[in-house]
């Protein structure tokens, strides 16, 4: 994201967050526990023993898969089948049916399909394109992943849980985010959890992503002093010419296909056009091409924001302390497709700024910190990711998979160098808190982060593979199946729930739609809107924004 760091820099940043952790998890037990695992090593706690989960003891949850396409092979390829064992799968398109068995060979490290995951036994999970056939064939389904396109997933999400009410046994749901369509949605989500005594879970991955937790960690012990505004982006380039991959199969002469590469707007090939053409009113669709590029349409999808922007003001609001905005404004529009250039509802570009309350708000009513997030489709020069600015130090969190620390120069001290070339180190305040400390400039770190035994990396973001918490997420939501009781459902002492719950339950995952969906209102009004608290009570469910509209499918 910082687009005038050299190789140097970058490393000394890294470096600098190393240490910065490693100072704090002498006495914060927070942070990375355990002893040494070699010379100078950190050992490292697992993501497990971080978020509280443990195994579930040789029973695999059984599941089941509704929707095979990007997402829902993502989640296949990511899952532990000591936690969830998938033995039904649900779709209507036969390519992806193929690509969540086979694998896809584009991205095979992300996509790895079932049969790369369970081997021959690949074979024995039964396949449907009609998901409440499967679950009244398989009375053993015990949760059900849904990775549908955005305006299903609340229609599909309140039929799976009433079919587990039925049947006197809940089944429990793990929804891709966005959560749904629109906030009434969300609302009656958890109004159908609650009565059928039901997990409700939403994909937010970045909630069990050891990266973004320990990041959260060092903002949250003040580390980088007063801050005032952080700079999110996620930016992609559009532009180029689309050239079909013959092997792919055959074009759909009818249908107008792509002009530019562009992973929303999909090529149609003759096999998904000819299985669907003659049903797709029966799946609340208006043609294949708006169900194979459903998110270019506001019908079915949520725009860049849903999909996008979601992502990263989750990770925003995971650095605040999960507070909700005060307000959000936004400029956002289709400024470079059009007819004959792949042609869509949603816009191509937004610009959104949010206000959120800060530590001494509302005693203080001009204490807000500033985060503003973009999405373009025709540039791709910085890295996707956020960057925190404090008065003591900045924060770079790139690609959900490195996190770089670099202090501000004190002009009380006499330090030669560019902030960007200093080492820190952490030290105490007259209070007791942790506080960064530079040194005179400093050169590439000396042979990289350090590792655990095994080789696995010392620091969540300090080198090495990361995580991204698709796994993690799974296992424990896994695990809260294996504790939860049905009767005892949603009750709560003291406020909380007694029962143990994902870390992005339903209410956690609806202030998350009610961001990115209200900056879609936003742009689309063209003018400031303020979030109001009964937005996201669960309990008003006719509390909801302005001018929000009819859902596209309905639900009770």
């Amino acid at each position: 994201m910082a687009i005038d760091l050299t190789p140097e820099q970058r490393e000394l940043g890294r470096q600098n967050y190393r240490r910065t952790v490693e100072a704090m998890s002498v006495n914060r037990r927070d942070f990375l526990k355990g002893t040494a695992a070699g010379a100078g090593a950190v050992a490292v706690i697992s993501a497990a023993a971080y978020y509280g989960y443990q195994s579930v003891n040789g029973k695999p949850v059984k599941a089941a898969l509704i929707g095979g396409g990007d997402e829902g092979g993502v989640l296949v390829g990511e899952h532990n089948p000591d936690f969830l064992q998938f033995i039904a799968v649900c779709d209507i398109r036969p390519s992806n049916m193929r690509r969540i068995f086979d694998g896809d060979p584009a991205a095979i490290a992300l996509r790895k399909g079932f049969k790369k995951i369970y081997g021959n036994e690949a074979n024995n999970i039964k396949k449907y394109t009609d998901y409440k056939a499967m679950l009244r064939d398989n009375k053993d389904i015990e949760a059900v992943v849904i990775a549908v396109p955005l305006h299903l997933h609340a229609p599909i999400a309140i039929d799976v849980m009433n079919i587990g009410a039925e049947r006197k046994k809940p089944i429990h749901v793990l929804c891709e985010k966005l959560m749904a369509w629109n906030v009434k949605q969300c609302k009656q989500m958890i109004k159908t959890a609650k009565e059928t005594g039901s997990i409700l879970s939403i994909g937010h991955q970045r909630h069990y992503s050891l990266l973004y937790a320990h990041a959260a960690d060092v903002i949250h012990a003040g580390i980088l002093g007063d801050i005032r505004h952080i700079r999110a982006l996620w930016h992609r380039n559009n532009t180029w010419d689309f050239i079909n991959d013959p092997t792919k199969g055959e074009l759909v002469k009818s249908i107008v296909q792509p002009k530019y590469r562009d992973g929303w707007f999909n090529p149609v090939y003759a096999e998904d056009y000819e299985a669907l053409k003659d049903h797709i009113k029966d799946y609340h669709y208006d043609s294949v091409e708006q169900l194979i590029r459903w998110r270019l349409y506001t019908k079915t999808g949520g725009g860049l924001m849903a999909e996008l922007g979601s992502h990263q003001l989750d990770a925003c609001s995971i650095f605040l302390g999960k507070k909700h905005p005060l307000a959000v404004t936004g400029v956002g529009g289709k400024y470079f497709y059009g007819p004959n250039r792949n042609d869509r509802d949603a816009e191509d570009h937004v610009f959104v700024t949010y206000e959120f309350p800060g530590p001494n708000f509302p005693a203080d009513p001009n204490d807000l910190v500033v985060v503003t997030y973009s999405s373009i489709s025709t540039n791709q020069f910085e890295n996707y990711g956020e960057c925190v600015m404090g008065s003591r130090g900045t924060m770079l969190v790139e690609r959900e998979q490195e996190v770089m620390l670099y202090t501000e120069k004190d002009p009380n001290k006499k330090v030669a160098g560019d902030p960007k070339s200093m080492a820190v180190t952490v030290t105490s305040t007259a209070g007791g808190k942790p506080a960064l400390e530079s040194s005179s400039t400093w050169g590439p770190g000396g042979g990289g982060a350090p590792t655990a035994a095994g080789g696995a990396p010392a620091i969540a973001g300090a080198g090495g593979p990361i995580s991204r918490g698709y796994r993690e997420e799974m296992e424990d939501f896994a695990y809260c199946v294996r504790l939860w009781e049905a009767k005892q459902g949603y009750a709560k002492k003291d406020g909380k729930y007694e029962q143990r719950l994902p870390r992005c339950h339903g209410e956690v995952a609806m202030a998350d739609a009610i961001v990115a969906l209200t900056a879609n209102l936003a742009m689309k009004k063209r003018e400031r809107i303020e979030f109001k608290p009964g937005w996201f009570d669960a309990e008003k469910m006719n509390d909801l924004p302005d001018g929000e509209t009819v859902p596209t499918v309905p639900v009770a």
